[in-house]
């Protein structure tokens, strides 16, 4: 286990090797993929359609790649297209690992006991089936739902990243309560703070992060105190409506401690624009380039 980096420490230099926060979130809707990659395939074939979504994503990656340290594959894009969607995610993964990038899955997982056992072993760490770096986990069966995920991380070099606070409007609904004085989101994130002190590496960063959405800034400033050894996934950037100006709250002071997401505004990036079956990958890596530097600033 000594020989095993731990994955704050990794994403940190993964960061800092790319001088970039960018995550780009591989969310393939097939309507918005390129339609000189959709043209002439029948919406009831699955197969083709997977085939050709892990192709799509592959190429973003290709276009990407140079720009960010990590790429997330959301989970349910590829199993709505049934077992071969699931062949298409594992190709993807392996294609992004070729490209030195990280991979988080986000398929928020979280259950008790064993089958959270199950999960960790299915999805973290190179030896693992998925081999993916990170993958989102829900906390909201209990605290002795995570003790899996972050024994996994731990003897693996890899990391979870915990919802506590969402982006999507609804979030409030469970997340705001108070109880004991204090929100649902805050106790949540008291306890991953407490796990990301424990598994602490030299970065200062543990095994375990957060997410905190970037449509919520004054929560997001709150919890960047409160979780000062925690890595933060900031989603809700660009489409959803937030800013650099909103982010720049999850960083520490020195630039790290804070990845952001972007999946429509990147890999979409070629809707808005006039472009050819040769050039749409030169958009999504202009909308990385542009993000990356955008955050720098």
């Amino acid at each position: 286990m000594s020989n095993v980096e731990n994955f704050g420490d990794r994403l940190a230099a993964a960061v800092q090797q790319k001088k970039s926060a960018v995550c780009v979130g591989l969310d393939p809707r097939w309507t918005s993929l390129p339609s000189s990659m959709t043209a002439n395939i029948e919406l009831d074939d699955l197969q083709q359609i997977a085939t050709t979504t892990g192709q799509y994503c592959c190429e973003v990656i290709d276009a990407v790649h140079a720009h960010a340290p990590i790429v997330k594959p959301q989970a349910a894009f590829f199993e709505q297209l049934g077992p071969a969607g699931l062949v298409a995610l594992a190709t993807v993964i392996d294609h992004a690992r070729s490209k030195g990038l990280l991979v988080l899955l986000d398929a928020k997982r979280g259950d008790i006991g064993s089958t959270a056992a199950g999960y960790a072993a299915a999805y973290l760490g190179p030896e693992t089936p998925w081999a993916c770096d990170a993958l989102t986990v829900n906390p909201y069966l209990g605290d002795d739902t995570l003790v899996p995920f972050k024994d996994q991380s731990v003897t693996s070099g890899s990391g979870i990243f915990v919802l506590v606070k969402t982006s999507n409007p609804g979030s409030g609904f469970l997340q705001d309560q108070v109880a004991q004085e204090k929100t649902i989101f805050e106790t949540v994130a008291e306890h991953v703070q407490s796990i990301a002190k424990e598994t602490a590496g030299q970065s200062g960063y543990g095994c375990i992060g957060a997410v905190v959405g970037a449509t919520y800034p004054e929560q997001l400033a709150e919890l960047r105190v409160r979780m000062p050894s925690t890595w933060i996934l900031i989603p809700g950037f660009g489409a959803q409506g937030g800013t650099a100006s909103d982010v720049k709250h999850g960083f520490d002071s020195n630039g790290l401690g804070a990845i952001v997401n972007s999946s429509r505004g990147i890999i979409f990036a070629y809707k808005d624009q006039e472009y050819t079956a040769s050039d749409w990958q030169r958009h999504v890596e202009d909308a990385a380039v542009a993000m990356r530097d955008q955050l720098n600033a």
